[in-house]
């Protein structure tokens, strides 16, 4: 019998730390991918990434290659998810075109499913995370393998300031950011 394998999307390092130890408590072979492109700005997403990097060789974490013209496209992003939309719209979008590039990957690669370090978070929005994974699976002839990680949440954090992991203070698109600030100018 062959061990099952799913394909991870990653979005920063302290994130897929415990969905990584949790898939393999369950008996999945784990390889992670990093596509991020709505990580704002370029030093952010190469912060994010090197964090990753450290984290899968402590974890012996496989990770895919990512390809240069698909690794970092922010104007791809930003057709998906305009800042004229409302938050839930642009984050549904924004799952959506993560999801369609892990699971397209899926076609050229042989896992038996995909999911996302995203489920993670308990500031991510779990049910739109849940739907945008089974349209992309659909799509793609594969299938989204849905897990809430968030009861790892502490111990997560825990691990990676042990590990000294680059620690992220916004989910990462521009978008996010301008809302952070916002709230930092009004105290």
């Amino acid at each position: 019998m062959t061990t099952p394998s799913v394909l991870l999307h990653i979005c920063c390092a302290p994130c897929g730390l415990m969905p990584v130890q949790m898939l393999r408590a369950e008996g999945f072979s784990v390889t992670g991918v990093f596509y991020n492109p709505n990580i704002h700005p370029l030093k952010e997403y190469l912060l994010r990434r090197a964090a990753l990097l450290e984290a899968a060789e402590r974890l012996k974490l496989p990770l895919l290659p990512e390809p240069a013209q698909t690794a970092w496209n922010l104007s791809q992003w930003l057709r998906a998810a305009p800042a004229s939309a409302d938050r839930t719209i642009r984050c549904r979008a924004c799952y959506a075109l993560r999801f369609e590039h892990v699971a397209r990957r899926i076609e050229r690669e042989c896992f038996d499913a995909f999911t996302s370090s995203l489920l993670y978070s308990r500031r991510q929005a779990h049910t739109i995370i849940a739907e945008e994974g089974e349209k992309a699976a659909r799509r793609f002839g594969t299938t989204f393998l849905y897990r809430d990680f968030r009861p790892a949440w502490q111990e997560g954090i825990s691990l990676s300031k042990q590990w000294g992991l680059y620690r992220q203070q916004y989910c990462a698109c521009m978008h996010s950011e301008a809302e952070r600030s916002k709230k930092i100018q009004r105290v």
